[in-house]
């Protein structure tokens, strides 16, 4: 399709008035009403708004009339272009547009199917009159905007659309998009495209209009070509663009208008998602295991079918689970919202004059759907002010429990890959535990590990390659006096950091308790000026590579390891060791990154400080002596984790005390251009405290802090006695020789699930009492469920000749499996609860919590006691199928005891 002209796009805004005037004989002028009413707008003068006169009249209900967007992406929106020049106009200019509509075809873009791509348009109100093209395209979008805003300010002696704007745009269309999209080839025209741009804004502006040059005047408005040309090289930033080689001004020009943390910008980005059109309905997906997903694409798909105005209503057509199972299992509360905004577009059919009737028409559309639209929902009635309550059919769950046994595993959410697949775009990087070196591993690590490396089993089953990143404090002045003290109480120690447990050369000092040994140390750094001096010196020695110096604090970190390693393998953790040092080396380019983008403050002293927005307090990284800190750090980590780890996601799993901390390093990221918002996800999942029964945090009696060791220790020593116990009055199934590894297995697991089945962010009162209790939501009380369920399937083989392994590989005649049928009530509640599967998963990859997956397990585990006592399983009719259903049930819960680290035992 050929482009219009420049002559035509001149006419874009008087064509919107000529049609506001035809169409309700009125004329463009300045509306505040739609400054309130429509969406977008940043300030500025009130825009020019075609309304139509009060003279005319219509039976259609009227929306404001504005400008409206057609063929947005549905998704991407805040990546595309030509989406983003339109909106980021918007918020400029101040002039309002209202949500794209799918495209061609629709009401609102009727006899604009020449049109590819985003375009906009004049939406008049009027139902009845079809919408008007005004311009497509970015460009030409964002003339029509700049127009429109300059028709406003011309009476106030504000500029007007000119030549020179024009010949800026055809700069940036024809020759700075083709140089930047061709690297190879338009090297050269990059650095001659950079340096007109460079040469204009050191003089009169881009345009004549421009923001800049700086220092210029404030809160003036950038030209449509400032829009443009500033957009595009922000969205080519960092490639062809060659950004290390700008100017400052150029720099501070495209980071003013488009800058990724702009005020403009970040409102434009959130302008183009709010105006993407709704995707279309969600259709039924039979790979789908989800039945939240399942059910609500049965309603969208209704909804879609009794009322097809309703999509671009922007309405969320989703099912939830009903809180009481007396009224359904499911329920779709959208009656009431779509009635509202039908009513109020005079949309609604004849004869609905309620949301209940509203309701009813759906349910009546669902009703005559066959079984190959809607294989999951029945018994749908309507409760209430228009809750549309349903049941899941029996075949539809039978199916998902059969799918179990065929399997031998739950099914995997959609969202969910093979697990642990390789790619850049699958790359998570966990950091988590973080203890730090010459300290013994206390109950303050205890969060840390055991819900990251929940956090990693679950985004491993995911399907993502995770890093397993052990941040250890391993760098830092500790180490001058941890040196010190270590030549002064060994002196005679000689160790070649190749450890064989013996003696001699490679072996290291007995050092048995760290903790002890770092009080002591601190104990002589606070007491003796001699000594504290001496650990200074240390300090510039061992960041200098002094041979010496390396060789301790190598030694140090390796006796730490030893340590560490005794937590780990208690509770099966897997980690990677990057500490501190590892980043030490990579923090000064860091720093110069920085400053060659004119983001460093060098405060009072001499220290190099970031301000990111909303904060007050700024990242400092370096110290007013030169030294790095936390600050640093951090942000080196974070730039090697994306950079050269090409990770996409970042979760750091830390006390909630360090959230404020993350909040800047996230922020700092973004600012310099590592982090995009719409292709990482960052997340900081703060933990409460671990508290003793006086509310303060857990510590022994006599106020030391708790050894993770010793805490995981006595959870297996009183496990152990209570096994021992149950054996005494014959309630045990298991030998003398399997008490000990039962007893780890579930006191380690019940230290774990205590704590996991919480929001990470409250605190908790640490009790060996509760956490070992056979009764309530406990590891222990959901280990002997499963043992429960495994052991009437054992007693089915022994006792009735039933063996479930056989018949689960076997194949009949017919080449089918062996079937369950869902009949009792107990046994469809249980059915259900195994469906709810794939849904807690899928909660779970949102917020990273693990305890939606303990909220599952134990609802799983009263669902099958509840099957249990009121189905007679061995000896019964259908006991072939309830045997297959207590199989079910116990493959998903051992997946779930997989996920959250907590090794599951087969008989107790």
């Amino acid at each position: 399709m050929e482009r219009p002209s420049k002559k035509e796009l001149k006419k874009l805004a008087k064509k919107a008035e000529k049609d506001a005037a035809k169409k309700g004989g009125g004329t463009i002028t300045v509306d505040d009403t739609l400054v309130k009413e429509g969406i977008g707008g940043g300030g500025g003068s009130p825009p020019a708004s075609p309304t139509t006169s009060p003279s005319a009249k219509t039976t259609s209900t009227r929306r404001p009339p504005a400008y409206r967007l057609i063929n947005v992406p549905t998704e991407g929106a805040e990546t595309d272009p030509c989406t983003l020049k339109a909106c980021l106009a918007s918020v400029l200019y101040g002039v309002p547009l209202l949500p794209a509509v799918p495209g061609p075809g629709s009401d609102e873009s009727d006899g604009l199917s020449f049109v590819r791509g985003p375009a906009l348009v004049y939406d008049s109100g009027i139902a009845s009159m079809p919408a008007t093209s005004v311009a497509f395209g970015g460009n030409g979008m964002l003339r029509a905007l700049a127009l429109v805003a300059a028709a406003a300010r011309a009476e106030d002696g504000g500029r007007k659309f000119d030549a020179a704007t024009d010949e800026w745009l055809e700069f940036e269309r024809l020759e700075l998009r083709p140089a930047l999209s061709s690297p190879v080839k338009g090297a050269g025209g990059i650095k001659e495209a950079l340096s007109k741009i460079e040469s204009a804004l050191m003089s009169s502006g881009v345009g004549g209009t421009s923001v800049v040059p700086f220092p210029g005047a404030k809160n003036m408005i950038p030209s449509a070509a400032d829009v443009a040309i500033a957009l595009t090289l922000a969205l080519h930033r960092g490639d062809a663009s060659s950004e290390s080689s700008w100017s400052t001004t150029l720099r501070s020009y495209v980071d003013t208008i488009a800058g990724i943390s702009s005020p403009p910008y970040v409102s434009a980005i959130a302008l183009a998602k709010h105006l993407a059109p709704p995707p279309p309905p969600p259709s039924f997906d039979k790979t789908d295991p989800s039945l939240l997903n399942a059910s609500s694409a049965v309603f969208a798909k209704a909804i879609n079918i009794a009322f097809p105005s309703a999509r671009s209503l922007g309405i969320d057509i989703r099912a939830f689970r009903c809180k009481d199972v007396k009224h359904g299992d499911y329920q779709c509360n959208v009656a009431m919202p779509l009635y509202q905004k039908l009513s109020a577009l005079g949309s609604l059919p004849p004869g609905v004059k309620s949301p209940q009737m509203l309701a009813q028409s759906v349910v009546d559309v669902v009703v005559a759907m066959d079984e190959g639209e809607n294989p999951i929902l029945c018994e749908l009635s309507v409760n209430g002010p228009g809750f549309i309550m349903c049941r899941i059919r029996p075949a539809f769950l039978e199916d998902g429990v059969n799918d179990i046994i065929r399997d031998g595993a739950p099914t995997r959410p959609k969202r969910c890959g093979g697990g642990g697949g390789a790619g850049d775009d699958n790359v998570v990087v966990v950091d988590f535990s973080s203890p730090n070196i010459a300290k013994e591993m206390h109950v303050g690590h205890l969060r840390s590990t055991i819900i990251g490396e929940a956090v990693c089993r679950i985004l491993e089953y995911a399907g993502m390659d995770v890093k397993r990143v052990n941040h250890v404090g391993d760098w830092g002045t500790q180490f001058g006096m941890l040196i010190q003290y270590l030549k002064e109480e060994y002196p005679d120690f000689s160790y070649d950091g190749n450890d064989d447990g013996g003696t001699g050369s490679s072996a290291m000092p007995n050092i048995t308790d760290l903790t002890v040994f770092y009080k002591n140390a601190k104990s002589r750094f606070d007491e003796s000026p001699e000594f504290k001096r001496v650990s200074q010196l240390n300090v510039v020695s061992l960041q200098a590579g002094d041979g010496e110096c390396l060789r301790i604090w190598k030694m140090l970190c390796d006796i730490s390891r030893l340590e560490f390693e005794k937590v780990y393998k208690r509770l099966d953790i897997s980690v990677e060791e990057c500490g501190e040092s590892f980043y030490n080396d990579k923090i000064p380019s860091v720093i110069n990154e920085f400053d060659q983008h004119g983001m460093i403050s060098v405060e009072d002293g001499g220290a190099k400080c970031v301000f990111v927005p909303h904060s007050k307090v700024p990242l400092m990284l370096q110290k007013s002596d030169g030294g790095y800190g936390y600050d640093s750090t951090d942000m080196a980590a974070i730039k090697y984790r994306i950079k050269d780890l090409r990770a996409r996601h970042l979760v750091y799993i830390t006390d909630f005390t360090q959230a404020d901390h993350f909040k800047m390093v996230f922020a700092a990221a973004k600012m310099i251009g590592w982090v995009n918002g719409d292709s990482h996800r960052l997340d900081h999942i703060g933990f409460g405290t671990v508290q003793g029964e006086d509310g303060k945090r857990f510590k022994t009696r006599s106020g030391d802090t708790v050894r993770l060791v010793d805490l995981l220790d006595e959870a297996v020593s009183r496990m152990e006695s209570s096994l021992r116990e149950r054996a005494s009055e014959g309630k045990a199934n298991i030998s003398e020789d399997e008490v000990h590894e039962t007893a780890c297995a579930m006191g380690y697991g019940a230290v774990k699930y205590f704590d996991l089945r919480r929001n990470p962010t409250s605190n908790y009162v640490f009790s060996y009492d509760r956490m070992l209790d056979t009764k309530g939501n406990t590891a222990i009380y959901l280990l002997y469920a499963h043992a429960r369920l495994e052991s009437i399937v054992t007693k089915g083989k022994a006792e009735h000749g039933i063996d479930v392994d056989a018949l689960m590989a076997r194949e009949d005649g017919g080449g089918k499996k062996p079937r369950i049928v869902i009949e009792h009530k107990s046994e469809r509640n249980l059915a259900l609860h195994l469906r709810f599967f794939a849904d807690s998963i899928d909660e779970t990859l949102n917020d990273l919590f693990p305890y939606h997956i303990c909220d599952f397990l134990y609802d799983l585990a009263i669902a099958a006691s509840e099957f249990v006592t009121q189905c007679k399983v061995l000896g019964s009719p259908e006991m072939e199928s309830r045997l297959f259903l207590c199989r079910a049930t116990a493959i998903t819960m051992r997946q779930c005891f997989d996920l959250l680290g907590i090794r599951h035992v087969m008989r107790i």
